[in-house]
């Protein structure tokens, strides 16, 4: 592979053959002569492609050698401790599809994506052709004050201070990352290419890293003069390692508070592609929005089923119209917010035909603590027990289902639990007693008035319907030619069928959005304030949100 010629590989593109890229539908190599006509056609479908997209002839073979070269070299990277850890998550997941082992690298990023933030410098940080390259800088952050690292320098070494400088060209990410990030107040030295090919040393005091788009955010839309206070959850955050620690409870009730010191008329909660976390905080979240009552049923193997902690005090941060929108990637405590809405009728919830399904807590085992000694052997996160809705349904593989179906490009797809291998089964247990909240909406009339605007023959969602088939019926299509006039002909239609869903693309609704952006240092620093004013224009584009702004009226009427 690696003695790839520099020449064009001397494929015949004028036979007729074809390339099956479904695995479940091709059989063991019997010999390896076939096993290498596999890699033939394979690298014939490559090469067709970059023809395809007007690359000259004379640079095919040098960059699929340079493609399959930068794959082996980082094949080549891993040691004795991947090995291990694939191995380890082979065997977890031939019981259960979410019991996994944690390396001590892995368990730290984990932790870092529960807790939205970490010590570093504050870069993003990937890898071309051996070099580590800045992404980009966080805003706030240590590199943002400092002002010297910028988006496209390349570091070639990293020293502690004082210490000698550690080569990094052609280490591996994470280990080059774990030289870069540090405590608080410590000082790293960064040997950066830049731009310009100038050589510069750019000295950094570490400090709290804290990666604001994970967090909480809100804003408001509003048409006919009714305003309507949205807020995105990205995920149910936690900081478990700090006492009152940032957690996404404590950030939606203030976001919360903020809507309705701006008098919004509702609120929609977005939940999409959400794949839950602390379920402490989605315990306490439901509790806002009902006045108390049980939120949550937990089950373990072979012992009764309890209640996680009810919501008792009686009271509400907010009692008017609500809203949650879910899609089949809302899983695990979006589910559990969902259901609880649902089963005390609290609100509406609108989406795809159904949430992930995973109904199943996991909890950490630190291996370290089996071992004499022990350190660096990482974690298992085990899968320990079942959750339950209040009403004694399981929301494992079924989801939970919204009031409104609206349809999507994933519809006609069996996505989420359903689809893992050794995935557990659905099954009920007794309800909880609990009381529906008296305010509810008019379900039935909300259901139809949807349905009515979905069945317009111009509306965004019944192009939607239709390009979700044709995407359905081409994802089916697991054979591409590998002759040029039919590789062409091939695509040449696909382009053709495609020009007629260009209009999913140019959506575009006419609400009105203000981001509420009052925070002084939000205004002051234009990449934060870009990064919201693109969420504003995402906003806009979004019929999922337009649609529920049109429940949300139909609600108030």
């Amino acid at each position: 592979l690696v003695e790839l010629p520099t020449a064009v590989p001397d494929f015949d593109y004028g036979v007729s053959e074809y390339l099956t890229i479904d695995g479940d539908d091709i059989a063991w190599a019997a010999s390896s002569s076939e096993l290498d006509d596999r890699w033939r056609k394979r690298l014939k479908n490559q090469a067709l492609s970059l023809k395809l997209a007007d690359k000259p002839m004379e640079e095919i073979a040098p960059t699929l050698k340079k493609r399959y070269s930068n794959q082996l070299n980082r094949l080549q990277q891993y040691n004795e401790r991947d090995v291990f850890a694939i191995y380890a998550n082979a065997l977890t997941e031939l019981y259960d599809p979410h019991t996994s082992y944690f390396p001590p690298k892995d368990k730290e990023d984990f932790d870092i994506g529960m807790s939205g933030q970490l010590e570093g410098i504050g870069a993003t940080l990937s890898v071309k052709d051996g070099y580590v390259k800045v992404m980009s800088i966080v805003p706030g952050s240590a590199s943002w004050k400092q002002g010297d690292l910028k988006e496209g320098d390349l570091i070639l070494k990293v020293a502690q201070k004082d210490d000698a400088p550690v080569d990094i060209v052609n280490m591996r990410l994470d280990e080059a990352i774990r030289l870069i990030r540090g405590k608080k107040g410590t000082e790293v030295r960064l040997t950066v290419k830049k731009l310009d090919g100038e050589v510069q040393v750019v000295p950094i005091i570490r400090d709290v890293v804290v990666i604001e788009a994970g967090f909480a955010k809100s804003s408001i839309i509003s048409q006919e003069g009714k305003k309507l206070g949205l807020i995105h959850l990205p995920k149910f955050y936690a900081d478990f390692g700090k006492i009152n620690g940032r957690s996404c409870a404590a950030d939606i009730a203030k976001e919360v508070k903020k809507l309705k010191k701006n008098k919004v008329d509702g609120i929609l909660i977005d939940l999409r592609n959400n794949g839950g976390g602390s379920l402490q905080d989605v315990v306490e979240m439901v509790g806002y929005f009902i006045p108390s009552g049980p939120v949550v049923q937990v089950k373990q193997r072979h012992r009764p089923a309890y209640g996680m902690r009810d919501d008792d005090d009686g009271k509400t941060i907010y009692d008017g119209p609500l809203l949650v929108m879910v899609n089949e990637y809302s899983a695990s405590a979006s589910e559990i917010f969902a259901a609880a809405i649902k089963d005390y009728k609290r609100g509406v919830i609108i989406g795809s035909k159904s949430t992930f399904g995973k109904g199943t807590v996991q909890r950490f085992i630190d291996l370290n603590q089996f071992a004499q000694g022990g350190q660096g052997l990482g974690a298992i996160k085990l899968t320990t027990q079942k959750f339950y809705r209040i009403n004694g349904e399981s929301t494992q593989l079924k989801g939970v289902e919204p009031h409104i179906v609206l349809p999507d490009a994933y519809m006609n797809f069996d996505l989420g639990e359903r689809e893992l291998n050794e995935a557990l089964k659905w099954d009920e247990i007794s309800p909880k007693i609990y009381r529906e909240w008296d305010k509810q909406p008019d379900f039935t009339s909300l259901i139809e008035q949807s349905k009515s605007r979905l069945g317009e023959s111009q509306d965004y969602f019944s192009t939607m319907e239709k390009y979700a088939e044709w995407l359905k019926e081409k994802s089916d299509d697991n054979l591409y030619h590998l002759d040029t006039s039919a590789f062409h002909a091939e695509n040449d239609k696909y382009e053709k069928e495609a020009e007629q869903f260009d209009a999913i693309n140019d959506y575009k609704s006419d609400l009105e959005i203000d981001l509420m952006l009052v925070d002084p240092v939000t205004e002051k620093d234009s990449a934060d304030y870009t990064r919201y004013e693109a969420w504003g224009k995402k906003v806009q584009k979004d019929p999922y949100i337009n649609e529920s702004f049109q429940v949300f009226l139909n609600m108030i009427e």
